[in-house]
């Protein structure tokens, strides 16, 4: 994972914290809350344009996105447009940083993101 994404992820995770989104209360859906309960980018030009901000190559996103599913779904479901790819790919980055934490609460999970 790029580090412009890591930090840009990790920011939108302190933002749900500050907002009130995810708290120590709901701690088994932090990821949930932060990256599959709505759309991280927004529209087909704005998915594009996070790609080139990135500099992410669409097909190795598609190959990241596709290994994932199949490795823990048994198949590739995501459809290929550049809105579904860089969801999905904020989706398993989004596992590997709040996981990779492995915090016990919320003020944890903050102070190592900050």
């Amino acid at each position: 994972m790029k580090n412009s994404i890591k930090t840009e992820l990790e920011n939108h995770i302190l933002d749900r914290i500050n907002d009130g989104v995810i708290t120590n209360e709901n701690k088994d859906d932090w990821h949930f809350h932060c990256f599959n309960e709505d759309y991280y980018i927004i529209g087909y030009y704005n998915a594009e344009e996070w790609l080139k901000k990135h500099n992410l190559d669409t097909f190795e996103v598609i190959e990241i996105v596709k290994n994932y599913e199949i490795d823990n779904f048994g198949e590739f479901w995501t459809y290929i447009n550049s809105e579904s790819i860089v969801n999905m790919l904020a989706y398993i980055y989004g596992e590997k940083i709040i996981y990779g934490i492995n915090a016990e609460s919320i003020e944890e999970l903050k102070e190592n993101l900050q």
